[in-house]
């Protein structure tokens, strides 16, 4: 790519100023690299010489590349490496770059080297599986409703009248260079290419509310995550603003959204956390590392605002304490809630790569899944699992979602449902006893994935399931949701149903009355969807909630990848993986499919790297 008069001159200057020498040797090394896992080992080798002279030398460096290579806008380039840049840092100061680490850390920062097996791990049981497992038997009595709500994403510096389409990372706030009329005034309800503003929020709860569940799950992402297109389509999220963002931002955050539901909702809610719910994004240290735990924070402030839901005693102990996660009963039911800190297990969690040693369970996230089980079991309960991002996508580290089934496997007749959120869409995934003969039969459990409530991934919708109050399985899932493009959106949101996936899809598989949504059901339907596209369609429509549908057809492959990520609840299993080589890549995010996220949930400094490496050509 030819770099701009004005980028090149910038790049001079910056070449003639502080850390020169530093920026030149980078700079080579971006020029030489090619589409390949060497090339990308080889770069970790040069940023690994610049990390060694210190954070300040780093970060000084790759602001001034980023900003001379046109790579993100100035004030993006400056605030996203200083916050995201210590980090980074620390990493390559610690490991060898040629290592296991160093392979990960390339797939997770340039998309290279992506063809990483599981390492091998067996989960430890406290007990086996018993011979003869308790059956969960329905009585046939009338269904309980419970309501699923995800990555609300509220902008509360969202800003009436505002700009909602400028060249900044986040549109509808007031910047110093705005516009003094803007193209395009942001509604007092929010808009496609912006965050949730409070009222939006806060007309979702008040409807919530009236539907009169028995309980919520929140599986995370309270503050804001814009992200916007930049050229070739490329999508870039940096939290928002996440060169503005810091602790004292996010904890209000934080504790503004717990306020509001504990305000708005009668019933209890059980809320998990989501890779933007901490500063800076995506960002939370294991015990093991050689810096402060940094997202300490977020887990004194949940803990804080959680209690009055989970109760406190030994949940809020382990929320506070350990990961983020706990686990408590529903009132009134026979009901076990697992919420699960995912973020250990997230590719852009840039703290994960800060060792050599081989660490299957940061944080003892999965040991607690185990006790917190085998609690159930013993107790005759049934469990709900619930976090932030499925185990099945491809942002997810192949080891952990390997280790993950294994206790899903084990676990399997006490998991009664599993709940995320993360991609902003409205998807479903699979996990099979033998992925490699993917059938009905062998389907032993679904994980239901909710939508969003910000605007920029189609209209705000969250989930109403029908719970069979015997077996705690899914009898319906509903998806409700707010049209934005309605008259009325902007004077006062009104929501209603969209779709019954009983109704819909349920003579589609020929689903008796009194039977529940299963793994088997979901497993069949993948297989109408295989045959029948005007139903798969349907579902494409569906994922966005009929507010900005993807094109995706049979002849592009995108109806095949579709269905493989359905059925795979284990990453390794998916049809992810972006293809290897810088350019390729840019070119495989831009198509995108069907199951992939628009909101590029974690991709910043990934980006940024990127870009840095294809504008240096």
């Amino acid at each position: 790519m030819l770099l701009s008069v004005f980028w090149v001159l910038h790049l001079l200057w910056t070449l003639t100023t502080a850390a020169s020498d530093s920026v030149s040797a980078l700079l080579s090394a971006l020029q030489t690299a090619d589409d390949d896992c060497s090339s990308c080992l080889a770069l970790l080798g040069a940023f690994q010489e610049v990390a060694i002279e210190g954070t300040d030398a780093f970060i000084d460096t790759f602001t001034s590349l980023c900003i001379g290579l046109g790579s993100a806008d100035p004030d993006v380039c400056t605030g996203l490496i200083a916050r995201l840049g210590p980090i980074l840092a620390t990493d390559l100061r610690q490991i060898n770059t040629t290592g296991p680490t160093g392979l990960r850390l390339c797939d997770a920062l340039l998309g290279m080297c992506v063809d990483q097996p599981p390492r091998e791990f067996t989960v430890k049981f406290p007990k086996p599986a018993p011979a003869h497992p308790k059956v969960f038997k329905s009585r046939g009595r009338p269904t309980v409703r419970v309501v699923h709500l995800s990555d609300v994403h509220i902008d509360r510096m969202y800003t009436i009248g505002s700009e909602a389409n400028c060249t900044k990372s986040i549109c509808c706030r007031d910047f110093d260079d705005s516009p003094a009329v803007p193209t395009v005034p942001a509604g007092p309800n929010g808009n496609s290419h912006c965050d949730s503003t409070v009222t939006l929020a806060d007309s979702m709860l008040e409807e919530i509310e009236r539907l009169n569940p028995k309980f919520s799950i929140f599986t995370g992402d309270g503050a804001s995550a814009e992200c916007f297109f930049w050229a070739l389509l490329i999508c870039i999220v940096v939290e928002g603003a996440t060169w503005l963002v810091d602790q004292t931002e996010v904890t209000n955050d934080l504790r503004d959204f717990d306020e509001e539901m504990a305000a708005k909702l009668t019933a209890t809610v059980f809320p998990s956390l989501g890779n933007h719910d901490s500063a800076p994004v995506n960002s939370f240290a294991r015990t093991t590392s050689h810096a402060k735990n940094n997202s300490q924070f977020v887990y004194d402030t949940q803990s804080a605002g959680w209690e009055r839901w989970i109760g406190p005693g030994p949940a809020l102990e382990v929320l506070l304490d350990t990961s983020g996660s706990y686990t408590a009963m529903v009132p009134g039911m026979n009901l076990r809630i697992i919420s699960i800190n995912t973020m250990f297990w997230y590719k852009q969690n840039y703290w994960l790569y800060d060792s050599d040693d081989f660490q299957p369970d940061p944080n003892g996230v999965l040991a607690f899944m185990v006790d917190a089980l085998q609690l159930a079991e013993d107790s005759g309960q049934r469990a709900w699992i619930i976090g932030h991002i499925p185990p099945g996508k491809e942002d997810t580290v192949e080891d952990q979602s390997n280790y993950y089934n294994q206790i899903l496997q084990r676990y399997k007749n006490t998991i009664a449902g599993q709940f995320y959120g993360h991609s902003h869409k409205d998807q479903f995934e699979i996990a099979y006893s033998d992925y490699n003969e993917q059938t009905a039969a062998n389907a032993v459990a679904v994980a239901l994935i909710g939508p969003a409530l910000t605007p920029t991934s189609g209209n705000p919708a969250f989930k109403v399931y029908d719970i069979d109050p015997d077996t705690f399985e899914v009898m319906d899932q509903s998806v409700f949701f707010t049209n934005i493009s309605a008259p009325s959106f902007q004077v006062k949101p009104e929501w209603g149903l969209f779709y019954s996936a009983r109704q819909t899809y349920g003579p589609l598989v020929g689903l008796a009355r009194d039977e529940p949504l299963s793994p088997a059901f979901w497993h069949n339907l993948t297989e109408v969807f295989a045959a029948n596209d005007t139903a798969f369609q349907l579902f494409n429509t569906f994922i966005s909630r009929d507010g900005a549908v993807t094109p995706c057809d049979i002849p592009s492959g995108c109806v095949n990848t579709t269905i493989c990520d359905m059925r795979a609840l284990r990453s390794e299993n998916n049809c992810d993986t972006p293809a290897e080589g810088f350019s390729l890549r840019r070119r495989a995010m831009a198509a995108g499919h069907a199951y992939e996220s628009d909101e590029c949930e974690g991709m910043g400094l990934a980006h940024v790297l990127s870009h840095m490496v294809l504008n240096s050509k």
